[in-house]
This record gives C-alpha cells, structure tokens and sequence, in this order.
C-alpha cells in the first residue's frame, strides 16, 4: 500500500512555514517532521535526507513559477500590467515558496540561489517580447520588484503600495515607458 501524495506536500507545507517563520536553521529534519503530524519515518519516505527536502521546495517553486509565467503571457490585459498587479499579492503559494526558498538562499544554499536567479531570468523573458527594450524590461523587473519589497513590510506607512486608482495610474505610467 503506497502512502498518500498529499502527505508528501503536508511535509512540503510544515517545511515551508518552518523557514518562513524561523529561518533556515530551524528547519530541521525533526521539526519538519513534527510540524507536518508526520513521524521521521514518514518524512523519511519522502524526503531521504534533508537536501531531498530543500530539492522538492525548489521544485515546487518551479513548477509555480511555470504556472505564474503561463498567466503573465496569457494575461488578458498584458504581460506587463499583470505582472505588475501580481507583485502587490502577498501570501499565495508562490509568495510563499519565493520567501522559504529565499531562506534557504540566506543561509548559503546554491541550488536555492540558482532557483531564484532562474525564477528572475524566467520572469523577465515572459516579460520582454512584450517591452521595447532592455531598459523598459529594467523599468517593468524593477518597479514591480519595489511593488513586492514593499508590500511585505509590516509598517506601509513608510513605503506606502499602491492600490486601486493609484496601481492603475502605476501600471499605465510604467507601460506608456515601456511599451511601443
């Protein structure tokens, strides 16, 4: 009798909440476990050892970065502007599997960081068919990069994130500089 899938993303969850909320080095095997509702032998099953467990992270962001990189180039009201409205969200799967691998980053791990610079590289080529230049492709990366980096920050009113009507006079501006 094979063991369930999702308890293999139970495991995936536990480990992702682990380094967002303590960090890299608190993701240990055992408190993975624990926070999952799974024994060492469970976690074990699915995740030999613990860079087993940082590879099916780094794969599911992928695989969310694939699905995110499909909507920006379908987006009905184009690429940049949904890629721009999308910075702003905080908290969904892939703002979360972006900031525990980012942990993993922090604390040294290479497969981690090359995830992200893959994640950046894939963004910005979704991106630049749909730009004029390489400049408005820095302009688009990096407004929307402002866009996400603020909109984490516990206290917005020192940066404060655009919603509404000021998104939409945002996201006009940044297209009128980058789109032909």
């Amino acid at each position: 009798m094979s063991r369930p899938p999702r308890a293999r993303d139970l495991v995936l969850d536990a480990y992702e909440e682990i380094l967002i909320a303590g960090g890299e080095r608190a993701a240990t095997m055992d408190a993975t476990a624990r926070a999952a509702g799974v024994s060492k032998g469970g976690l074990l099953y699915h995740f030999a050892s613990k860079e087993a467990l940082e590879e099916g992270l780094i794969d599911r962001l992928r695989t969310l970065v694939d699905a995110d990189v499909a909507e920006i180039t379908t987006a009905e009201e184009g690429a940049v502007a949904h890629y721009l409205r999308t910075s702003v969200l905080v908290g969904d799967l892939l703002d979360r599997a972006m900031l525990a691998v980012s942990r993993l980053a922090q604390g040294g791990s290479a497969p981690a960081s090359s995830a992200l610079k893959d994640m950046r590289e894939r963004w910005a080529e979704a991106i630049r068919p749909h730009v004029r230049d390489g400049a408005a492709l820095d302009l688009v990366l990096l407004v929307s990069d402002g866009l996400y980096f603020n909109n984490m920050l516990e206290d917005r009113s020192a940066a404060p994130v655009p919603t509404g009507a000021a998104l939409d006079a945002l996201v006009d501006l940044v297209e009128k500089l980058s789109i032909d």
